[in-house]
């Protein structure tokens, strides 16, 4: 073995160990790809059910908004009919009272006027 066959070989070591060295953190970076493809296939396989939950969910309230606008326009329909019972209760009522207080009111002022022009006769 000459000197060049010598420095071959420990060139060619070198390169082994060199290759073995850079080799080990492939290996690792590898497993680090195997745990993350393995994540985000259990992120993917969870996710899929909190999904479709999430479309019954808002299924559902979406069924439940509508149930609460019919009942919101119910209440808008009943708020119109007794504003208008109400006026009608009012202008009904209402006239009758206010002729009955006026003619009460009349009836109330001749009697006192009357019962104070007697009184003055008496005093004299």
């Amino acid at each position: 073995m000459s000197g060049g066959d010598i420095a071959g070989l420990i060139a060619a070591g070198v390169f082994a160990v060199l290759v073995v060295l850079l080799a080990v953190p492939i290996w690792k970076l590898g497993k680090v790809f195997d745990e993350l493809r393995g994540a985000i296939r259990t992120i993917s396989d969870e996710t899929t059910p909190l999904i479709e939950e999430v479309t019954t969910t808002v299924s559902t309230t979406n069924l439940q908004l509508q149930k609460v606008d019919g009942i919101s326009s119910n209440v808008s329909d009943a708020t119109a009919n007794i504003s208008a019972l109400s006026s009608l209760v009012a202008a009904t009522v209402g006239s009758p009272l206010i002729k009955v207080s006026a003619f009460s009111y009349g009836v109330r002022s001749a009697l006192s006027s009357r019962g104070a022009k007697s009184r003055g006769r008496r005093s004299r």
